[in-house]
């Protein structure tokens, strides 16, 4: 998707995200989880695909979150679904860095 099709919300400052400690946040009514691996930052949906658990409460290992409830992977660089018990990939969302904020770019609103 190209910028002019995403409308970009600043969400966090980057003081607020670590590599160990991804951050949830929401934009109008989608919860977003910002993650920071390799000294850059991230943004999936946070709502596990499987059942309903944030991600952001999750487990970050090489270069993964698994699910607090019931295990599944996630890549943070994609969201492609990793392991079972979820079979369906987390969205991403493009990030911009400006300054110390964190923008995460949605579909724009349909009028």
């Amino acid at each position: 998707m190209t910028d002019a099709n995403l409308e970009f919300h600043a969400v966090a400052t980057t003081s607020e995200v670590s590599e160990d400690e991804p951050k949830a946040v929401s934009i109008g009514r989608m919860d977003i989880g910002i993650y920071l691996l390799d000294g850059e930052y991230y943004a999936l949906d946070d709502i596990c695909t499987h059942a309903y658990a944030l991600m952001t409460d999750g487990y970050i290992e090489d270069g993964a979150i698994e699910c607090p409830l019931h295990g599944a992977c996630f890549d943070i660089k994609s969201g492609k679904a990793l392991t079972a018990p979820a079979t369906i990939d987390l969205r991403p969302y493009e990030v911009k860095i400006e300054g110390d904020q964190i923008l995460v770019g949605v579909p724009k609103a349909e009028d």
